[in-house]
């Protein structure tokens, strides 16, 4: 039997990972960003045990994150025969990332107060 040394979150990156939940992300793509924060760069593999979540959450939360340009990914070849396997690695800066949600938030927030104002127009 293999022994393998995987990181895992601890207590400080769960709450981090449970803040970006609260500010709207979904659970496994905070996951895998509390995760990708911590490291350099990551296999799929070491990805799915370190942050607690099976291969089609981790594929679908690095669709997503593809998708907003925060990562970068490329394929290693295994020694022997095997697929390659994927290596990941965040391509913006947390920071960057923490002020796009910001913004956001105070887009959405802004739209919100708007509605209320006019409905409070509209009910005199």
């Amino acid at each position: 039997m293999k022994s393998l040394s995987v990181n895992v979150l601890d207590k400080a990156d769960e709450e981090f990972a449970d803040t970006l939940i609260e500010l709207g992300l979904k659970r496994n793509v905070a996951k895998v960003l509390t995760y990708l924060k911590n490291v350099k760069e990551v296999t799929s593999r070491d990805l799915e045990m370190g942050s607690d979540l099976r291969q089609p959450e981790v594929s679908i939360a690095m669709r997503e994150l593809e998708e907003l340009g925060w990562i970068a990914e490329r394929e290693e070849k295994k020694p022997g025969k095997g697929r390659p396997y994927k290596i990941y690695q965040l391509k913006t800066s947390i920071d960057a990332i923490i002020e796009y949600l910001e913004t956001q938030k105070k887009k959405e927030s802004l739209a919100m107060m708007a509605s209320i104002k006019r409905l409070k127009e509209l009910s005199k």
